[in-house]
């Protein structure tokens, strides 16, 4: 599984511990696979879908994948996320970096994260036996806080926004020369989200859905499931990719901001606070590429307002299923496109993630 890095400018690296991004400054992405279907049977987590035999993952997992696919109504399914082991999608890839840590090496970790990818890093890095740790920006949930300092990682703070939180995890890592863990930096962590694709295929029995619904922060869970279709559609097992309606909170909307004007770069914004912290992200690291994915499935942003997020949750909770407030915004943006009469939201399955526990954070 451990393919070489490859850089636009034309480079490519094999896989070690302090790779983290090209030498001319870029990032770094993986070739693109054709997906080897059926999955392989007898293995009842995400590791079917992958070629993993290069990782330990057998080490480090716990038991990650298979969350239930909930049928709502009029074609609606919500995959419910928060059913992973540490209570959120973040899970998939985590797992998927703290394996190739351990695969290539590493003697520790950094990652920073505003909280689900930090909680899922910390997990599996004690699950690895690997010292940990996560930088996060200041207001990040306490109870997020608790979570990963209960799996012993260290913490440490940083004032100042989610795009400050990185640049100080990435001067620890090129001080101590520690695996950088980021979920938006190191594309192997895509490699772990394809899997909600594949899954969703899986699941339905076989039907590609009309349209994915997805938060859109540093945009992971877009450009994983985005991949786990394309692979597909490279093994020849389907002919279309979902349409990808990715959403953002009114508050902070980088990346709808440049849908809008036709752009395939994002400008950095000024981010409102938001109940959707987990994607208040102003400046995306892989902006052009959830743009291109967007682009490439035929799909569109939704940006949805603080009211319909704390509606959504609620209407969620109603019916029994409780997340965080970021964990809403899929769920309100198709509440939106339904009271539009949206085509994005008819002519098939349209399925959306509930991506983190409501026990990590409140309204």
């Amino acid at each position: 599984m451990i393919s070489p890095y490859e850089c636009r400018c034309g480079e490519s690296y094999a896989p070690t511990a302090g790779r983290w991004r090209c030498d001319c400054g870029g990032l770094l992405d993986l070739p693109l696979g054709a997906a080897e279907w059926p999955p392989r049977s007898g293995i009842r987590s995400m590791w079917r879908f992958l070629d993993a035999g290069d990782l330990p993952w057998r080490d480090v997992t716990l038991g990650e994948g298979d969350t239930p696919l909930v049928e709502e109504e009029d074609g609606l399914h919500l995959k419910v996320e928060y059913a992973s082991p540490t209570g959120s999608f973040k899970d998939r890839g985590a797992v998927v970096l703290v394996a190739l840590a351990r695969a290539l090496g590493a003697s520790r970790l950094v990652a920073d994260s505003s909280g689900n990818a930090g909680t899922a890093v910390a997990a599996y890095a004690a699950r690895a036996g690997l010292p940990a740790e996560i930088f996060v920006p200041a207001g990040t949930s306490e109870k997020k806080l608790h979570q990963i300092r209960g799996h012993g990682a260290g913490v440490t703070v940083v004032e100042g926004s989610r795009e400050d939180t990185a640049a100080a995890a990435i001067a620890r890592v090129e001080e101590t020369g520690a695996f950088y863990a980021s979920h938006v930096y190191n594309p192997y962590f895509h490699e772990g989200t394809k899997t909600y694709a594949l899954e969703i295929f899986e699941q339905l029995g076989g039907v590609v859905p009309a349209t994915l619904v997805l938060p859109a922060g540093n945009g992971t869970l877009v450009l994983g499931a985005h991949r786990g279709f394309e692979e597909l559609r490279a093994a020849g097992v389907i002919d279309r990719v979902p349409r990808i309606v990715a959403v953002q909170s009114e508050l902070c909307a980088p990346l709808a901001a440049a849908w809008a004007v036709g752009r395939d770069e994002p400008d950095p914004v000024k981010p409102g606070h938001t109940l959707a912290e987990g994607i208040a992200i102003a400046d995306p690291a892989r902006g052009s590429r959830i743009l291109a994915a967007v682009g490439d499935s035929d799909g569109t942003f939704v940006t949805v307002g603080e009211d319909e997020i704390a509606e959504a949750h609620a209407a969620l909770a109603a019916r029994g299923l409780w997340v965080e407030p970021t964990g809403a915004v899929s769920y309100a943006a198709v509440r939106r496109l339904r009271a539009e009469g949206s085509p994005f939201v008819t002519g098939g399955p349209v399925v959306a993630p509930l991506c983190g526990s409501g026990l990590k954070a409140s309204l």
